[in-house]
């Protein structure tokens, strides 16, 4: 599952440009982890809140992805901010809190990681959703 994951990831042109990592992707948890750079910080220095919502949509959808199949897309989340993103990376880990046949609701918990100190800074959760006419990953 971890390998077609990452072929997957490779192929999403924006996951490239931002150096998404699947570390993770198991039917129980799926692990995302992005490199902080400079450009991804807003004028206080903290990661932008796009960088950290992408990571908690991209990590959602794998976790849904692995309960129902790899046609799916978020069919919406919410996203909390607990605490302002800042370190070397970020870390989303995502799991199914319920799947169906058509769609699952995921949790996610971002992270800020320093020096290998975790630091939650955000809480997503969101429905994913089967696309209605399922089609193969395009590897």
């Amino acid at each position: 599952m971890l390998a077609l994951g990452r072929e997957v990831l490779a192929l999403q042109p924006f996951s490239v440009l931002l150096g998404s990592e699947l570390l993770v992707f198991t039917s129980a948890l799926t692990e995302i982890r992005i490199p902080v750079r400079p450009d991804f910080l807003q004028q206080h220095g903290f990661v932008h809140g796009g960088v950290v919502s992408y990571a908690a949509d991209n990590a959602l959808t794998y976790a849904g992805g692995g309960a129902l199949g790899f046609a799916v897309v978020t069919s919406e989340f919410k996203i909390n901010y607990v605490r302002p993103a800042k370190g070397q990376w970020l870390i989303a880990r995502a799991s199914v809190i319920h799947s169906g046949k058509t769609q699952a609701v995921c949790r996610c918990d971002v992270f800020a990681s320093d020096s290998g100190v975790e630091k939650l800074c955000a809480v997503a959760q969101g429905t994913i959703a089967l696309l209605s006419q399922p089609s193969e990953p395009k590897i």
